[in-house]
C-alpha cells in the first residue's frame, strides 16, 4: 500500500511537472524571442539567443509611446478596478442581507449575466454608448463596471454570507449605520476576495483589446491597442511586438506576486460558503 502511494505521488508530480511546462511555455517564447533579431527568430523560435541585446526593448518602447499607453492603460485599468470593487461589494452586502425573493432574483441575473458573451451586445452597446457620447475613456470605464460586476458580486455573495449577522446587529445596538457598518466592519474583513477581485480583473482589463479598440481613439490607446502597431498589413515586427509585451506584463506580474497569497482564500470564501 505504502508502495502505491509512494507510485501515485510520483506520478502527480510528473504530470504535474508536464502542466506546468506546457503552461509556461508560452512565456519561454516570449522571454527568448524578445532578445532576439528578426532574422534570428525565424531561423529559430526555440533556440536561446546567441548575443543578449536590448535593442528591441528600446525601440518597442520607442515604437509604442509606452509611457503615454503605460497612463492610459493604469486610468481605465484604476479606475474600472475601483469602481467594480466599491459597487460589487456594496451590492453583494446589500444581497446578502436581505433574505427575500427579489433579493435573490436579482443575484440570480447577475450570476446569469456571466453566461452572456460580450460579442453577443457588442454592436448595440457600441451603438447605444456613441448616440450619448460616451465613446471615451469614461464610456470604457462604466462598460467595464458593468461586464465585470457579475463575477465580482457572485465572490463578494459568498464571502458576505460567511460573516455572521450577529456582528452588524452588534453594531447597530452601538448606533452605527448600514453604511458604517459596511465599511468599518465587514468591507475590511473581505479583504481576501477584494485582492481576488482586484487581481481577476486586473488581468482581463489590463489585456483586453477588442472593447477598447471600439472605444478609444489612438490618442488615448492602451498597451494592447498600441501593441497592434507592430502588425501592419505587409510584415510583422515579432521581435519589437515580444519585447513589447514583455515590457507590458511586468505590472501585471508584479501586482499577481504580491496578492498571490490572498487569491486562493478569496475564491474559496467567494465561491464555497
Amino acid at each position: 500500500m505504502h508502495q502505491k502511494k509512494k507510485r501515485y505521488k510520483m506520478w502527480l508530480t510528473i504530470i504535474g511537472l508536464v502542466i506546468a511546462l506546457i503552461w509556461l511555455s508560452p512565456f519561454y517564447l516570449m522571454l527568448v524571442n524578445a532578445f532576439k533579431t528578426k532574422f534570428d527568430i525565424f531561423n529559430s523560435v526555440l533556440a536561446l539567443p546567441e548575443t543578449l541585446t536590448l535593442d528591441n526593448f528600446r525601440q518597442a518602447f520607442i515604437d509604442l509611446d509606452f509611457l503615454n499607453a503605460l497612463m492610459n492603460s493604469l486610468i481605465v485599468s484604476g479606475a474600472s478596478i475601483l469602481i467594480i470593487i466599491i459597487f460589487s461589494s456594496m451590492a453583494a452586502y446589500a444581497l446578502s442581507r436581505n433574505k427575500s425573493r427579489l433579493s435573490g432574483g436579482i443575484f440570480l441575473i447577475f450570476v446569469a449575466a456571466m453566461l452572456i458573451p460580450f460579442q453577443s451586445v457588442m454592436i448595440p452597446l457600441i451603438s447605444i454608448f456613441g448616440k450619448v457620447n460616451m465613446l471615451n475613456t469614461s464610456g470604457l470605464i462604466f462598460m467595464y463596471l458593468g461586464f465585470g460586476s457579475s463575477l465580482s458580486i457572485f465572490l463578494y455573495h459568498g464571502a458576505v454570507k460567511g460573516i455572521p449577522v450577529s456582528l452588524d446587529e452588534a453594531a447597530m445596538i452601538d448606533g452605527a449605520s448600514r453604511w458604517t457598518i459596511f465599511w468599518k466592519i465587514i468591507f475590511p474583513m473581505l479583504k481576501p476576495i477584494t485582492m481576488t477581485v482586484m487581481i481577476l480583473n486586473v488581468i482581463w482589463i489590463w489585456n483586453d483589446y477588442l472593447l477598447p479598440s471600439l472605444v478609444l481613439s489612438q490618442a488615448y490607446a492602451t498597451i494592447p491597442l498600441r501593441m497592434f502597431f507592430f502588425f501592419g498589413q505587409y510584415t510583422k515586427q515579432w521581435h519589437l511586438a515580444l519585447a513589447g509585451l514583455t515590457i507590458a506584463i511586468i505590472p501585471v506580474v508584479l501586482i499577481y506576486f504580491f496578492a498571490q497569497k490572498h487569491i486562493i482564500k478569496g475564491v474559496a470564501d467567494g465561491a464555497v460558503k
